[in-house]
């Protein structure tokens, strides 16, 4: 199954959801990352989330989420935008964390103490920031109370990931479902009793179902409407020209520095792992533009 989301909303107007299957983009980037398999699903989860809340956006709009905990993983980066391309990084893909009561420590590795930004690229003079404790450290239950808090909205996700014996990614994807206003205390009731008897994402999506089918088992008798299908991808937009813009940054004493130092500079990409090579003449030429 390609990897899409559906975007929904009752036909009351009351409950909207996004449901996604995001197996090959979490599986490029764990690949792109050589991510353990505590890492697989700690970073899986969060691009999925990314995903999710990415489709929310509209137009040139972009989104970035960090976890930042003081567990072994480091920082934890994704970035989305409204047309479904994602990317991510991990700062330590390696844990060596053994399993907790039979899952993936999760939490262990990501580190209980600690804080999820959010920042909104919206096409206004500065971006949304917002920044809230962890509250689980399991990814999905943080992300909904950000929104739950930051941005009012109630909301409830389940994300998941689930590996082959191999320790590679085999399903991955997940959902959102909101509750908009004026709201219906019983009918939001009647969602979280639904999504308790679900079985998890990830056994849906290996059984066969589309996120569409899922949406169907969400809202289960509820009328609702398909508004929006969106593909997803992992899609990095590094290139030459912007790694020479960044270098240039540095200044021209910090890259007279570097060029004393070594013949060569190489720069790899945090996302994508592309390397970037400059000597000689070019790194003489970045020294000139950088004044």
């Amino acid at each position: 199954m390609k990897d899409h989301l559906i975007r929904v909303v009752s036909e009351d107007g009351l409950l909207r959801g996004v449901v996604a299957v995001t197996s090959d983009l979490v599986r490029t980037v764990c690949t792109a990352q050589q991510a353990d398999v505590t890492a697989s699903v700690a970073l899986g989860r969060l691009l999925t989330g990314g995903a999710l809340l990415g489709c929310l956006l509209k137009g040139q709009q972009r989104l970035a989420l960090l976890v930042e905990g003081n567990g072994p993983l480091g920082k934890l980066r994704v970035e989305a935008d409204a047309a479904g391309r994602v990317r991510g990084s991990v700062a330590n893909p390696v844990t060596n964390l053994p399993p907790r009561d039979g899952r993936f420590d999760v939490a262990g590795a990501i580190g209980k103490a600690g804080f999820l930004h959010v920042w909104k690229d919206l096409g206004l003079k500065n971006p949304y920031q917002s920044m809230v404790q962890l509250q689980s450290s399991e990814i999905a239950e943080d992300l909904a109370w950000y929104l739950s808090s930051s941005e009012q909205v109630p909301s409830s996700l389940g994300l998941g990931v689930e590996l082959d014996q191999q320790g590679r990614v085999a399903v991955a994807g997940g959902f959102l479902v909101q509750a908009l206003p004026p709201g219906d205390e019983g009918q939001v009731e009647q969602m979280i009793a639904r999504i308790k008897r679900l079985p998890p994402t990830t056994t849906m999506l290996r059984e066969g179902m589309t996120p569409a089918e899922i949406a169907s088992r969400l809202f289960a008798s509820l009328a609702f409407r398909v508004q929006e299908t969106t593909e997803l991808s992992f899609h990095c937009p590094c290139n030459r020209s912007r790694i020479e813009q960044m270098l240039i940054g540095f200044g021209r004493q910090e890259l007279e520095t570097l060029a004393a130092e070594q013949p060569e500079v190489t720069v790899t990409c945090e996302y994508c792992k592309q390397q970037y090579s400059f000597a000689g003449d070019e790194l003489a030429a970045l020294i000139v533009a950088a004044g």
